[in-house]
């Protein structure tokens, strides 16, 4: 795991700034506080903040192939790159590292542009082919690692790991895209491809990107597909012992490096899942880390410690309260570089830090098998609002959602006419590929109601359809609405939200790695062509999961009700002790000069927050977004300069290298 940055003039009209190379660096320390590296040419300029936890003496970065002309700088983990390696060395390359990262140069001079399809990991990563001028930049399947990148004159680009990097150079806008900020409040984050700022790309996953004699096209390299087998095609228990297989060597895998390795348990099935099997199958004597809240509604130690006394673990806990999630917040913001709409980074943000102190830089954690193996009520509401559709008049059947949401205050005792009114908005459309979503996504946009009359006007003939189109490009099992739930959670919410938001960004905010076995591509694979109702059991969510791990996993854990991950809003903004500057930001003076927000409605709502000591889901969210909205206005508008840490001194720059002898 690391920071890359880079700089290409495509023409060659004018050499790579080394200055802009070394503050663009700067700004990623956080990511890889244990050495720098750059090389520059005449066109081309590559730089590497190195976390170091493949082979600690010899893997500095960027790194060239035997003769020089061709170099690599990569963000994150190639995890069989032993066997790749192997491979390799027998088709007579020859390697000056035992890195992982090197394997991607000796794959690009077999394979070009293909050198992407062997690969399992979580990565970010610039080629530089010196002879042929071209950069290539390539992004993992599921979107574990992040790219950005922008165009600032023709045949000119630059990327880097983080769009503060790019902000690094003084004339780039650092201006929020409106339409942008449109998606966020619909969709929770921008759509694949396009980021918070104006000007500013991100490689959208399984994506590579060439650029090469003035031009730039990109091309998708693997595709999600959600295409489950005919029903109890194969007997049950031959699924729940791929399935277990495969988790076993996604795991095994991921336990590759030269630091220690340790584990989030969060007390839930998946985390818990990932730790006995490394307790299970491997001699690796793991130190877990858990948050545990001071508010008991969130709090979930008591299945944490009871998973960790089974495993015999070495465990510490992370107690967060309200008032450290209103404290940490705006550096959440930073780090994340968009707008938030809900609390849940934070105690992540917390944790890895926690994790940093404890001496650690590596953990694995359990992303993935909500998605993938049937884990979220919106798969659940999918399948009740389709059966309900088959019989709209019904009084019955809309009583079922009752049961998904019991952690959402009062909804158990929801009168039928507001279960029909909410969940019932686009019953009929079933055959929209993004039927599943439409409730959640028309809810989101109610926090629209907030935004000021000109940007609402400004947004009045916006569509976002296409951009929706072809983030679900290839949508498959058109009569199954929980595949195609599936396919619409793991297209969006899971790369450009969850991931972006409560993955690498906050990790490594602390300069720790976060590694998914549930999100290995293989493992992914498999998961999408399982029959539905393995995953989804009438209404029980990862029922295959359950019944293969079940000797793994005490009956506490694996049969407890799901508990979705929330953390504190109102206290943590709104209460006397909250800090300073949030209650600057969400003041009517913040609001009328960013101008994103109505000041009236926006005291409206703190007012009523402040008054009641809660809000209701819907007006949380919107102070969240408000709050975060600001954050990013100021933190990257007027108070950037003031965050500018000084350029790297303590960059080693490459150049040229000696030939290998071969």
């Amino acid at each position: 795991m690391c920071g890359i940055a880079g700089v290409v003039d495509l023409h060659g009209r004018r050499p790579p700034d080394a200055a802009l190379l070394r503050r663009m660096l700067a700004l990623l320390r956080q990511r890889g506080p244990e050495g720098a590296g750059l090389y520059r040419d005449a066109v081309a300029g590559l730089a590497h903040a190195r976390l170091s936890i493949v082979d600690l003496a010899g893997g500095r970065q960027p790194i060239a192939n035997e003769d020089g002309t061709v170099w690599v700088v990569c963000n994150g983990e190639i995890f069989n790159y032993p066997e790749l390696r192997a491979e390799l060395l027998a088709r007579g390359h020859r390697f000056r590292t035992v890195s992982d990262t090197e394997v991607i140069v000796h794959l690009y001079e077999e394979r070009g542009a293909d050198c992407v399809t062997p690969l399992i990991g979580d990565f970010a990563f610039a080629v530089w082919d010196a002879r042929a001028r071209r950069l290539l930049l390539a992004r993992d399947r599921l979107g574990v690692r992040p790219l950005f990148y922008t165009m600032p004159a023709p045949g000119a680009l630059r990327f880097a790991s983080e769009v503060k990097a790019l902000f690094a150079d003084p004339s780039l806008p650092r201006r929020i895209d409106p339409e942008a900020l449109d998606q966020t409040f619909t969709y929770w984050a921008p759509l694949p491809g396009r980021t918070l700022f104006e000007g500013v790309r991100e490689l959208p996953p399984a994506h590579v990107l060439v650029a090469e004699q003035g031009r730039v096209r990109a091309h998708r390299y693997w595709r999600l597909r959600v295409d489950p087998e005919p029903r109890n095609r194969r007997p049950e228990a031959e699924y729940a012992e791929e399935l277990r297989a495969l988790l076993v060597d996604a795991t095994r895998l991921r336990l590759r490096a030269d630091v220690p390795v340790g584990a989030y348990l969060s007390g839930g099935l998946d985390s818990s899942v990932i730790t006995a099997i490394v307790h299970h199958y491997t001699d690796n004597r793991m130190e877990t880390f858990s948050v545990a809240f001071t508010e008991a509604a969130y709090d979930e130690r008591r299945y944490q410690q009871a998973m960790a006394r089974a495993l015999g673990t070495r465990h510490h806990v992370l107690e967060v309260s309200a008032r450290d999630i209103g404290a940490a917040f705006p550096e959440v913001v930073w780090h994340t570089e968009t707008v938030l709409l809900r609390t849940a980074p934070v105690p992540f943000f917390l944790l890895s830090r926690f994790v940093r102190a404890h001496g650690l830089k590596v953990v694995l954690t359990g992303e993935g098998s909500d998605e993938f193996l049937g884990g979220y009520n919106i798969f659940k509401e999918a399948k009740v609002r389709c059966f309900w559709a088959r019989r709209p008049e019904s009084r019955s059947r809309p009583l079922l959602l009752r049961r998904l949401y019991g952690y959402v205050d009062g909804l158990s005792e929801t009168p039928l006419a507001y279960l029909r009114a909410h969940f019932g908005q686009g019953l009929a459309e079933v055959d929209d590929p993004a039927y599943s979503h439409l409730v959640r996504w028309r809810s989101t946009a109610r926090l629209k109601r907030f935004f000021a009359p000109a940007l609402r006007d400004a947004l009045t003939h916006v569509d976002h359809a296409p951009e929706l189109a072809a983030a679900l490009d290839g949508i498959t099992a058109a009569d199954d609405p929980v595949a195609r739930a599936q396919h619409v959670e793991a297209a969006i919410f899971l790369p450009q939200y969850l991931l972006s938001s409560q993955g690498d960004r906050v990790a490594m905010a602390h300069a720790v790695e976060g590694r998914f076995p549930f999100l290995d591509h293989r493992l992914v694979e498999f998961c999408n062509r399982l029959p539905t109702d393995l995953k989804l059991h009438g209404l029980q969510e990862k029922y295959l999961l359950k019944r293969a791990v079940a000797d793994l996993i005490p009956a506490l854990i694996r049969e407890r009700p799901k508990q979705p991950y929330r953390a504190p809003i109102v206290p943590a903004f709104l209460a006397t002790e909250a800090p300073a500057l949030l209650r600057e930001v969400l003041s009517e003076a913040a609001t009328v000069e960013a101008g994103y927000f109505d000041p009236v409605a926006v005291r409206g709502l703190v007012e009523k927050g402040r008054r009641l000591g809660r809000l209701s889901e819907f007006e949380a969210m919107a102070l969240v977004g408000v709050a975060s909205v600001h954050l990013v206005h100021d933190l990257f508008g007027a108070g950037f300069r003031a965050r500018l840490p000084a350029p790297a001194d303590d960059v080693v720059e490459v150049g040229a290298v000696t030939p290998l002898v071969t």
